[in-house]
């Protein structure tokens, strides 16, 4: 499931692949925008991603799905 996160004052965001659920990942992130020192995701690969709470814009949970195989996967 796709992951994008938006931070004040830079114009990328970080997009990241994680393995847990959207509810999960809902509520780690209401944790952290609701008063939490910081948000805190680990991708599929097992990385740890660390983002202080008072510098998230927005987080952007994309809906689970099977994922494309071959070169005409859009």
């Amino acid at each position: 499931m796709e992951v994008k996160i938006g931070m004040q004052n830079v114009g990328r965001e970080i997009v990241l692949d994680s393995a847990q659920s959207p509810d999960e990942v809902a509520e780690i992130a209401s944790r952290a925008m609701n008063g939490g020192a910081e948000l805190r995701l680990t991708d599929a690969k097992g990385r740890l991603v660390i983002i202080p709470s008072n510098v998230l814009a927005y987080i952007e949970i994309g809906a689970e799905g099977p994922r494309p195989v071959g070169f005409g996967a859009p």
